[in-house]
């Protein structure tokens, strides 16, 4: 325009620029013609579809997304409330609280089919943490605990799907894991907890020690006093954690053998090293209870130099627990016992899915829009993986 000449063109700047539009909500009319005979005036009328609620007017992928929102993004059910109300959509907290409620107990068997996978792996990792429970009539809580048994069998090219089961107790007594592992025959990871004990004494289950809790002893006096000597445990531990690194993705015969080779050494060297530190320092102090507590411990570490199927540690079931750890931060507590045994069953299901990497709202939504014809002694079928397997 400048010149009055023509443009002539000399190529494009292109710039993508990333936009979110909120989700959302469809209301599926079914309509269902009801039909008289001309001769006999009989009446029919086809049934209606089966749905995740009886009676109840929320679909799949709405159930799939509060149960998702909750015990994956931690969204407490009053703020996804608020959520929906932005959008014009009135779902109350206790509507909520009823979906979850209903959807978890109609979920329940696959979450039990988890339950039995994980038990049938030859070796499972175990932990515990807190959750606070609405004690009724007091308007006070009490402390409950969540229990979750994992298998992972990546790490040795195992076959068989990662899973991690979930359990709800209102205390931390041992006849629950006790119930838990009924059945179960083989190795546990597992910390020094005492309620496992009897479990190991049966014979059934085989104690594999966390060298995890036992670093971590080591690292708290470390950043507390800057102790040289737990400086030092920490680098032989270190050592044996390289060593996993190389062996991590190789079969169970090829880890044992590095194990038997490398790690041996170190870890023989690391008993009887700390056993005379012991001997130098003062009985008293959190380094020497750190040492004490590895020294007591370390012998239960040792089947995992003999055993490829085995790890090191018990960060399969610690990291199980972070999903619950971060939940209990927004939603606080779990309402009832009632509602403690749901958060397992969403758990298991939730983060069974993300161990093996499948979308739980897409599996979740597969899965809700068919269990309620779904033959009972067929619900393996609905398992994550096999979703995976059939939707690729």
């Amino acid at each position: 325009a400048a010149c009055g000449g023509k443009l002539r063109r000399l190529g494009d700047d292109v710039t993508d620029e990333l936009e979110h539009r909120p989700g959302r909500f469809v209301v599926n009319r079914i309509v269902r013609p009801r039909m008289a005979c001309s001769c006999c005036e009989r009446i029919v009328q086809a049934a209606l579809p089966s749905r995740p609620i009886e009676r109840g007017r929320p679909g799949p992928g709405l159930l799939a997304h509060v149960l998702v929102s909750k015990y994956a993004d931690h969204l407490p059910l009053h703020r996804q409330s608020r959520i929906f109300e932005r959008d014009g959509i009135d779902l109350g907290r206790s509507t909520l609280a009823d979906w979850v409620g209903r959807v978890t107990a109609l979920l329940e068997p696959l979450a039990d089919a988890i339950g039995q996978h994980v038990r049938a792996g030859d070796a499972i990792f175990a932990d515990d943490t807190t959750l606070k429970m609405l004690a009724p009539g007091t308007g006070k809580t009490r402390t409950a605990r969540v229990w979750v048994y994992a298998r992972d069998e990546r790490p040795w090219q195992g076959t068989a799907p990662p899973a991690a089961w979930y359990r709800f107790s209102t205390d931390r007594k041992a006849e629950h894991p006790a119930q838990h592992l009924k059945g179960f025959n083989g190795f546990m990871h597992a910390d020094g907890y005492t309620g496992f004990k009897d479990l190991f004494r049966a014979g059934t289950i085989t104690e594999v020690a966390c060298m995890a809790h036992i670093r971590r002893k080591f690292v708290d006096v470390h950043e507390s006093q800057g102790s040289a000597i737990a400086e030092e445990a920490l680098r032989r531990i270190a050592g044996l954690y390289a060593i996993e690194k190389k062996a991590r993705g190789s079969p169970p015969d090829a880890r044992a053998r590095l194990r038997q080779d490398e790690a041996a050494p170190i870890l023989d060297d690391l008993v009887a090293w700390l056993g005379v530190q012991l001997t130098r320092i003062s009985g008293k102090t959190p380094l020497a209870g750190a040492i004490r507590y590895a020294l007591g411990r370390l012998p239960k570490v040792r089947p995992y130099l003999d055993d490829g199927r085995l790890e090191l540690d018990n960060n399969n079931a610690e990291r199980g627990m972070r999903g619950v750890a971060v939940g209990r931060k927004n939603w606080l507590f779990a309402g009832s016992e009632g509602g403690g045994r749901a958060a397992a069953i969403a758990f298991t299901l939730i983060e069974t899915a993300k161990l093996g990497g499948v979308d739980p709202h897409a599996w979740l939504t597969w899965v809700l829009a068919r269990i309620a014809d779904h033959k009972i002694n067929r619900v393996d079928d609905l398992l994550p993986w096999r979703y995976a397997a059939a939707a690729a």
